[in-house]
């Protein structure tokens, strides 16, 4: 349930999308009202603007300033049940009104209106209710602004009218509304879309087509990087890599239940004979033939794969949108194939991997415990005592570990119940990061076994685990958590040498040879331009360090090392070589 303060900023929101309602008809009086809610950031409502009207930038001005008059006559809410006969006659001539009223009756539910204002400013809505009960004295006028106007088709059905969202923010104050547009004026400067151009890391071709991004040499080696720290600390663990094929029969998917439960998202292959293949979604079935293709014993358990690998799903077009949602997915994936009594200790272990790699880049953390939805069964696999027993678990983990944790209904897999991990960034905005899943489904599907102590089968668990969730994904997240300035250890270019003229380039090399022989990615500028110019690009590119070389370097045999941030100073080759090598191995942020 939502805090007394959470709720009563959603009912401000409420109101508002009402106030907003009222105003647009009364400056368009011919649009049709349809649904407003309250969102996170806010509230939107849509509308049917009759007769081709449409609401541009200065049409919002006018309905924000009509609103803030409105608000001064919204004193006070009043409340009346009609039967559905009344509520048709008042919203006559509004076909998204009368649909919305067939369906609370086919419910069996009341017809609620509720009205605010008198005379001119009064207004009727459906509604269920949850309002501010005097706007005027407890909505601040400052608090809320008009945001834009977007498209969205009725209950968002595409064969339905296409209706204008209009949106609005709002929130308890001023300073905190002001917060949010510092916040949002940051994201967009900080938008991995803008920042991945500028830096060459990644493309899209349209001839390749959308959702396939195409990665550059800087953007491979910030994946590989990244791919290579994960795999450092789960090879600690007991890790082993395995490989398997981008596509399968669907005889596999049929017996792990993905091709019922996952049909709309497969990409399917007819062969010259007539098989059906599909191009894989996920890895999982795909390994549980590896730990099936020979007997285990109990002193064999745990089995740790891992695997780095791209998963492919048939994403709609419109859904799409720069690395954060593409049909190639690459999974830094790993499954653990174990007893019961050590599903704590595997959990613990991949826990901790999620934590060091999260701390480096100063991601803070809390969980969610995301399980299956009791009213819907249909849409899991496994019988109600398997699920019970398996977010029992959970959070029994969950509590001895000490996490800030929440639980979260209807967010499970459909094999199996999952902690979630949520990142908070620089930004303060949270996104869902790393999972580990447990999964006592695809052992039962799949006869997943090993022989116990008292020469008997016993059925095992899969625990399921991606650290980065996507490449991809954590790709977009990371560029924008450090706006593009990777820390040494991730940068495509660690160093640039710029030598002040012609006359220091033999030295310069020297040093380009000395560092290139530590084994940091090192560029040296021989180039014709100035030496601002020089210098100005190195931060523009946001390369972590750049080495300035005159004659007076040349002299103390040693170079002049800056920071993108700005710091500058004078030190030995020994030093130049020492300090950047450290910083690099300790992945200091």
């Amino acid at each position: 349930m939502c805090s007394q303060h959470n709720q009563s900023l959603e009912f401000k929101r409420h109101t508002l999308a009402h106030v907003m309602a009222k105003a647009i008809i009364d400056a368009y009086p011919n649009a049709k009202l349809t649904l407003g809610p309250a969102i996170d950031t806010g509230f939107y409502y849509d509308i049917d603007f009759s007769g081709g009207e449409t609401i541009g930038d200065d049409g919002l001005k006018d309905i924000q300033k009509a609103m803030k008059k409105l608000l001064n006559t919204w004193t006070a809410w009043s409340h009346r049940e009609v039967t559905a006969e009344e509520a048709k006659q008042i919203f006559a001539g509004n076909p998204y009104k009368l649909e919305i009223i067939e369906e609370i009756i086919t419910r069996g539910e009341t017809v609620n209106l509720f009205t605010c204002g008198t005379g001119k400013s009064e207004f009727t809505d459906l509604c269920r209710g949850g309002h501010t009960e005097n706007p005027s004295v407890e909505i601040d006028t400052d608090s809320f602004k008009l945001d834009k106007v977007a498209g969205a088709y009725w209950r968002g059905d595409e064969k339905k009218p296409m209706l204008s969202r209009i949106y609005g923010l709002a929130f308890e104050t001023k300073e905190q509304l002001d917060a949010y547009l510092y916040q949002i004026e940051e994201a967009k400067k900080r938008d991995h879309r803008k920042l991945g151009k500028e830096q060459d890391l990644f493309t899209f071709s349209e001839l390749v087509g959308a959702g396939l991004p195409l990665w550059t040499p800087k953007g491979t080696m910030i994946r590989h990087q990244l791919d290579t720290y994960i795999w450092q600390l789960r090879e600690k663990h007991g890790y082993q890599r395995v490989t398997i094929p981008h596509i399968t029969k669907k005889d596999l998917y049929v017996t792990s239940g993905h091709w019922e439960k996952f049909a709309d998202e497969l990409f399917r292959i007819q062969t010259r004979e007539g098989k059906e293949y599909a191009l894989k979604p996920m890895n999982c079935p795909h390994h549980t033939q590896i730990f099936d293709r020979k007997p285990h014993s109990y002193r064999d358990m745990p089995q740790r794969y891992a695997e780095t690998t791209m998963v492919y799903r048939d994403e709609q077009s419109g859904e799409l949108g720069g690395l954060t949602r593409v049909l190639s997915i690459t999974q830094d994936d790993s499954h653990v194939f174990c007893r019961h009594p050590q599903v704590k200790d595997e959990f613990f272990k991949i826990w901790d991997i999620i934590d060091t790699f999260y701390g480096t880049f100063g991601f803070n953390l809390r969980v969610r415990l995301s399980f299956h939805e009791p009213t819907e069964m249909s849409k899991y696999l496994g019988t109600k005592e398997i699920w019970e027993n398996a977010e029992n678990s959970l959070r029994e983990i969950a509590k001895e570990r000490n996490a800030d944790y929440f639980e979260a209904p209807g967010e499970a897999a459909m094999y199996g119940p999952k902690l979630d991990f949520m990142a908070k960034d620089s930004l303060g905005r949270e996104h869902q990061v790393a999972t580990i899943q447990l999964d006592m489904n695809l052992p039962e599907r799949f006869d997943l076994t090993c022989i116990n102590e008292k020469g008997e089968k016993e059925r095992i668990v899969m625990i399921h685990c991606a650290i980065m969730g996507s490449i991809e994904r954590f790709s977009a997240v990371l560029i924008e958590h450090l706006a593009g300035n990777f820390p040494l250890w991730l940068s495509p270019e660690q160093v640039r040498i710029v030598p002040v003229s012609d006359t220091q380039l033999a030295y310069a090399e020297d040093v380009y040879t000395l560092l290139k022989s530590a084994g940091l990615r090192v560029n040296l500028d021989d180039s014709n331009e100035s030496m601002g110019k020089k210098i100005r690009l190195a931060k523009t590119e946001k390369i972590p360090y750049f080495v300035v070389i005159g004659d007076k370097e040349i002299e103390a045999s040693g170079v002049t090392l800056e920071s993108r941030g700005g710091e500058s100073k004078t030190i030995s080759l020994l030093e130049l070589k020492n300090l950047l090598v450290e910083e690099n191995e300790t992945k200091k942020q």
